[in-house]
């Protein structure tokens, strides 16, 4: 009988404890519904109170569990506040639901700088590194070493060598050199002196001599012979 009513209370608290589970999980909000209330969460961080706008944003990451969306928005506002661990943390989040998101990535990798910066000027600040530039740079080395543990990190000794000056050798362009012209350029490139106008040759006279000796040397023979 006690065995009887210890399985039915066991039931009853079993199926109890299922309901309130079931009625503990919200049922995620449609995407036009997320994406309503991702919009009033961006007015309101637009209109200058981001404390709100996180509570809002933190609400949607709750009701929506896989939005990468209000990480990122929570991630940009934590960086704007200088709270770059908690933007760091907030980034990571968003990368691991949508690995391209390229604003997480950027507030991931500025901020880690913000952090090492941060973290080197505290340590320039420190009281025992004051002195010179090259005594300071020696005791952030160590300090360096002996917080990474590795102690090849930066040589502990070098030997300074001589560094050999290379000379400067300048070269300075020569002036075009005008070549003078060949002679037969000269003569080629002056005027033709005009030809003097040939001489015409003398006309043979007409041979009357010969004409007029004919005669004389007929008459000299016989000097009747023109008579006859």
């Amino acid at each position: 009988m006690k065995d009887r009513l210890f399985a039915k209370l066991s039931g009853v608290v079993l199926a109890c404890g299922i309901i309130a589970g079931c009625a503990s999980q919200p049922t995620p909000p449609t995407p036009e519904a997320f994406n309503k209330s991702l919009a009033d969460a961006d007015a309101v961080a637009k209109a200058g109170d981001q404390d709100r706008a996180i509570g809002l944003y933190q609400q949607l990451a709750k009701s929506d569990p896989t939005r990468e969306e209000p990480w990122s928005r929570i991630a940009q506002i934590q960086f704007q506040q200088g709270h770059y661990g908690q933007a760091i943390v907030a980034a990571q989040e968003a990368l691991q639901r949508d690995k391209t998101d390229r604003q997480a990535k950027s507030v991931l990798a500025v901020a880690g700088l913000r952090i090492a910066t941060e973290s080197l000027g505290e340590l320039r600040q420190d009281s025992s590194l004051a002195g010179d530039a090259k005594s300071d740079a020696q005791a952030l080395a160590k300090q360096l070493r002996d917080t990474l543990g590795e102690a090849a990190l930066f040589p502990p000794e070098q030997q300074t060598k001589p560094v050999v000056k290379k000379r400067r050798i300048v070269r300075r362009a020569k002036p075009p050199v005008h070549e003078a012209a060949p002679a037969e350029n000269s003569t080629a490139a002056a005027p033709a002196t005009p030809a003097a106008p040939a001489t015409p040759a003398p006309t043979p006279a007409p041979a009357k001599a010969a004409t007029t000796s004919a005669p004389a040397k007929a008459a000299g023979g016989d000097p009747f012979s023109a008579l006859r």
